[in-house]
């Protein structure tokens, strides 16, 4: 019985077929755009302990850049809600929240307010090719072009949006390439939000040339697509800029 045990377990290896192995996904990042206002008080406190939660600052973003993507941009000036923006990407949420801890627990943390966030995630777009490029990039990594100016907004669709037939879909979406690609100056980062925050995505636009996105922006709102966006406010015109030189320009 024994020999017939396993001759019948043989045969059953030998006839049953082969299970393909699913390909691995390739890892996407979290993206998060955090907004910063300064407490006007921290501008009453000595002038020594000032420069001491500046340094403290600067030191944790320094280190956190050592490893992970992040960006500083300034909006004092340009808005009146918030200062300054950090703009990150990383494999790890907890990469988020530990950047997050540390400037709450400096010096300054308890004079920063952040007034607005948005946590989002890269995807390939269902409307673009792999091997495109250009304005509607569908990359999976953050590669930001570092440009002076940094355009940032919460995007939602309607729901008839997603009612429509793909190829409906498509051909709307075609239309807004054409659109962006008239545009070279104007480089986009579209990262994709469904269910982990309260936007479906967040546009980033970078540039060098101001009045070509504004243009951009007229242009696409003249095209089809542009009648099933719900909501695209907040939008945030940011400026790279080092964190040392905003802090010193806002008085820090």
């Amino acid at each position: 019985m024994v020999d017939q045990t396993l001759t019948t377990h043989g045969s059953q290896s030998e006839t049953a077929p082969a299970q393909e192995q699913p390909k691995p996904k390739q890892p996407r990042q979290l993206v998060r755009f955090s907004f910063y206002k300064l407490d006007p008080q921290w501008q009453l406190l000595p002038a020594e302990r000032r420069a001491e939660g500046r340094r403290q600052l600067e030191q944790i973003l320094e280190a956190y850049a050592q490893d992970e993507l992040i960006r500083t941009f300034s909006l004092y000036g340009i808005r009146s809600d918030c200062d300054f923006m950090l703009w990150q990407a990383t494999y790890d949420i907890d990469k988020l929240r530990f950047l997050s801890s540390q400037i709450r627990r400096s010096a300054m943390g308890p004079y920063l307010r952040e007034v607005q966030s948005m946590l989002s995630m890269t995807k390939r777009s269902v409307y673009v090719g792999k091997n495109a490029r250009g304005a509607h990039d569908p990359r999976l990594v953050i590669t930001p072009d570092d440009k002076k100016y940094l355009f940032v907004y919460p995007f939602v669709k309607t729901r008839p949006w997603y009612a429509l037939p793909m190829e409906d879909r498509k051909r709307m979406m075609n239309e807004h390439i054409r659109v962006g690609l008239k545009y070279p100056s104007v480089s986009l980062n579209t990262t994709y939000s469904f269910g982990i925050d309260d936007q479906e995505f967040v546009v980033a636009f970078e540039t060098d040339v101001l009045p070509d996105f504004l243009d951009l922006v007229q242009e696409l709102r003249e095209t089809e697509a542009s009648m099933y966006t719900l909501r695209d406010t907040p939008m945030y015109t940011c400026v790279a800029e080092s964190l040392h030189d905003i802090l010193e320009s806002i008085g820090a």
